[in-house]
């Protein structure tokens, strides 16, 4: 189990303009290729990370709320996983301790997975009640029977 920091970074464009990286990366992998944006910082499971320290599948639409909510929950339930599985690698007998503290942190995870999960369901309920209740004011207004 490993926690693994990445971030965007600002590295240098043809004409020498600072331009945003699309994937997150590890500060070793940033070394030589631009500077870490330090704000930009998420914590992510050590299989999310690809052999050459960028983060796997982050390019594209991340800003984008609902994409960067779930890309955190998925963390989130791999954070958890690897925690399950490094337990179930130790004797209760002597690191019974260890597996406890593998145990709390894995649950505290899940916990905070279930928060967004919640979160994300309440904005995305939200979003389709808006479209609704738009849809059917058109559908009322734009309805023969009441011209």
């Amino acid at each position: 189990m490993t926690d693994v920091y990445v971030y965007r970074f600002m590295r240098r464009g043809p004409a020498g303009e600072n331009i945003l990286s699309e994937r997150r990366a590890t500060l070793e992998t940033i070394k030589g290729k631009g500077e870490a944006v330090m704000e930009s910082q998420i914590v992510v499971d050590h299989t999310e990370v690809d052999g050459n320290g960028f983060l796997i599948g982050s390019a594209g639409n991340e800003s984008h709320p609902m994409v960067e909510l779930w890309a955190e929950i998925r963390s989130l339930e791999r954070r958890a996983n690897s925690r399950d599985n490094e337990a179930l690698t130790l004797g209760e007998s002597t690191e019974g301790q260890r597996i406890y503290s593998l145990h709390l942190e894995s649950r505290e995870l899940r916990n905070q997975a279930q928060r967004l999960k919640k979160q994300r369901a309440d904005a995305m309920a939200s979003e389709l009640g808006n479209r609704s209740d738009g849809q059917d004011f058109l559908d009322f207004v734009g309805s023969p029977t009441t011209g």
